[in-house]
């Protein structure tokens, strides 16, 4: 049976399903693609609460963006009609839309970990790829 207890106002921890991504998380989510639309791979800038991205991982990331062969462009309020988060015993993995100045949603999503302790959520960045 699944387990829909949340944990914070929209974080739902259910192995079952996946879920709307939490509101909270959201701002946070933005901030990450709004540096790499800017092309901060790394984050160079301070995201409360987002791990450092490797050099390896900022150039698959940046690679992957590259070969899509479009401009990835901040956040729509409409890409979390689509965007999820599933519990997975420990963590939520999060995928976002994304989408891009030439065709709006695109194929391409943001894969982000989101762990939480202390009452305080941490992300760390896997990837950006056409799943």
């Amino acid at each position: 049976m699944a387990s829909e207890e949340p944990t914070s106002p929209g974080a739902i921890r259910d192995e079952d399903a996946a879920h709307p991504v939490a509101a909270q998380w959201r701002p946070t989510l933005c901030a990450i693609v709004r540096a790499f639309s800017e092309g901060d791979y790394r984050i160079g800038r301070a995201i409360p609460g987002v791990d450092p991205i490797s050099p390896e991982r900022a150039e698959s990331i940046e690679a992957n963006i590259a070969s899509y062969g479009a401009t990835l462009v901040e956040l729509p309020d409409e890409s979390w009609e689509t965007s999820v988060a599933q519990w997975m015993r420990g963590y939520w993995e999060v995928l976002v839309d994304l989408w891009t100045k030439e065709e709006g949603r695109s194929d391409l999503v943001l894969h982000v970990f989101a762990n939480e302790a202390e009452g305080a959520t941490s992300f760390s960045v896997h990837l950006v790829y056409v799943p």
